[in-house]
């Protein structure tokens, strides 16, 4: 009996022995981190805040779409939209139409610009193209030559026919949006002041400034 209590005493004592030494171990080895999230890097909260911020934020107007590559021209936008006069026009295809310069929607509506001058050349070979008869009121009864050349255009209207050569005029008002310039154009009984024909497009800015199209006011000479 004494022989099993004194085992047993001998077993207590050298499991202890094992737990301190373990425990030894344990204090001489480096001491270890703990494990981070890598989520807590980010404070969710903040970000949300930022991205409330940021859609709070007014866009910017003033930055206008360029793109780096484009194959769009100032007659592509003239083309699609003589096809839309030319796809509402309530007038017979012998009809004479005279074209006269596009001008700013002011006050005065007589305010013009290359831009309006150049929408007129363009739209006289447009709709010369579909068969409509086109009326050039700029040109004289004759031809005036001097030593900078041979003219027969005119802005005289003492130079010009004095009797009614068109039934209808193609114009239009330009309106200078963030993106581009909203062109509205129109046929116009001349008799009757009615709208035959009308279209409306917008010329992106980078198609105009491709194009060395400037905005400005036509000068009066």
């Amino acid at each position: 009996m004494s022989k099993l209590i004194h085992s047993a005493k001998l077993l207590t004592v050298g499991g202890m022995i094992s737990i301190l030494s373990a425990c030894s171990m344990t204090n001489d080895a480096a001491p270890v981190e703990p494990v981070q999230s890598t989520t807590s890097r980010y404070d969710l909260t903040q970000m949300l805040k930022q991205v409330q911020m940021n859609s709070a934020e007014p866009l910017d107007n003033s930055a206008q779409f360029s793109p780096n590559k484009h194959h769009k021209t100032l007659v592509n936008y003239v083309e699609q939209m003589a096809l839309d006069l030319v796809d509402t026009m309530q007038t017979e295809l012998d009809t004479s139409i005279a074209v006269t310069s596009f001008v700013d929607l002011d006050a005065s509506l007589n305010n013009s610009s290359q831009l309006g001058n150049q929408l007129s050349e363009s739209f006289i070979h447009q709709l010369q193209k579909f068969g409509y008869g086109i009326v050039d009121f700029k040109t004289t009864d004759q031809i005036t030559m001097n030593p900078r050349g041979d003219f027969v255009f005119s802005r005289d209207i003492e130079q010009l026919a004095d009797q009614r050569i068109a039934s209808h005029v193609l114009s239009g008002t330009l309106i200078y949006r963030s993106n581009g310039v909203e062109v509205n154009a129109r046929i116009i009984d001349i008799t009757s002041k009615r709208v035959v024909a009308s279209s409306n497009k917008i010329l992106p800015y980078y198609v105009l400034n491709n194009a060395d199209i400037h905005l400005q006011r036509a000068s009066i000479n």
